[in-house]
């Protein structure tokens, strides 16, 4: 009955623990967890299984690890908001497998990424043609992000005035159009050097387009991205 009692007790305790450590890791989805939590949420049930396995093991042989995981998993994340090329090294990046209705093969064939992953992934947005897509991304999860193509038939004011919209940003708009979207081109606060030559940009542009909407400095923008239509998407900073 002793030995019951502290089976129920340790259960209990491990249960406590791993709800904890993976409540405050965050609230993202198990599907949408990076290969680094992934990882860390393995090591943290093994562990408690191991305590559970062996009533003899003493508690903190299960909790000093987990507790030392739930370190490195906060320190990591903190690092990553501040040090965008630590999160890219941690996270990845996503990748472009359907450009206009073509297949990057050797995109695939880098990502391990097979037909029939593709084919469920496409079914399961109810897209039943490759030919159909615009461009479709592998994001870092595993799940594709699929773009349709724009369906003909608009009414011709609509289509005139989406054209007058998007005049300004015509000469982005192509350069823009396959890349991994929203392209980030400012992060909190410090410019995306590299995103902006891929649309063939300079930084003296970027700052008349955010003056333009009535930013007046990059550091006074916590995100600024431009979609495949040219279009700028900008969150100033939080006035502390």
């Amino acid at each position: 009955m002793a030995h019951l009692s502290v089976m129920i007790f340790r259960t209990v305790l491990m249960y406590i623990m791993v709800f904890a450590v993976m409540r405050i890791m965050g609230k993202r989805e198990i599907g949408q967890l990076s290969i680094f939590d992934l990882v860390i949420s393995i090591m943290v049930a093994e562990i408690a299984v191991l305590v559970l396995e062996d009533s003899k093991r003493p508690l903190y042989d299960g909790i000093v690890p987990m507790l030392t995981l739930l370190l490195i998993q906060i320190g990591i994340a903190v690092l990553s908001l501040r040090y965008r090329k630590l999160r890219l090294w941690f996270d990845g990046k996503p990748s472009v497998i359907i450009r206009d209705g073509n297949i990057d093969q050797e995109e695939m064939k880098k990502q391990r990424y097979n037909m029939d992953d593709l084919l469920m992934q496409l079914r399961s947005q109810k897209v039943d043609s490759v030919g159909d897509v615009e461009f479709a991304v592998l994001e870092t999860s595993g799940q594709l992000s699929v773009f349709p193509k724009e369906k003909s038939g608009a009414p011709k004011g609509d289509a005139k005035e989406m054209r007058r919209r998007e005049a300004p940003f015509s000469s982005v708009v192509s350069k823009v159009r396959y890349e991994p979207l929203p392209l980030p081109l400012i992060v909190d606060g410090k410019v995306e050097d590299n995103n902006l030559k891929q649309i063939g940009k300079t930084r003296f542009w970027l700052k008349n387009q955010i003056q333009a909407k009535g930013v007046g400095d990059f550091k006074d923008i916590f995100f600024c991205s431009i979609d495949h239509k040219g279009k700028l998407y900008i969150i100033p900073k939080k006035i502390k």
